[in-house]
């Protein structure tokens, strides 16, 4: 199944839940934000949320740090 992560195309076996994606890619959902065609996945909706066929998911990993 083909879809876009973070831009790049990528192929995945088969639609799938959002923390089974994230553990494939080992990628911890606590450290990230996710949104999927464009929509901000709230944690707390992580476990009923559904990667499918062509959807565009962005991940972004939380980065410590700050001005100086």
């Amino acid at each position: 199944m083909k879809i876009t992560v973070n831009g790049k195309p990528r192929e995945i076996d088969g639609e799938t839940d959002l923390p089974s994606f994230l553990r494939a890619f080992d990628i911890n959902p606590r450290l990230v934000a996710v949104a999927i065609n464009g929509e901000v996945i709230p944690k707390h909706d992580y476990a009923s949320a559904r990667v499918r066929e062509g959807d565009v998911l962005e991940v972004v990993r939380m980065v410590g740090g700050g001005a100086q």
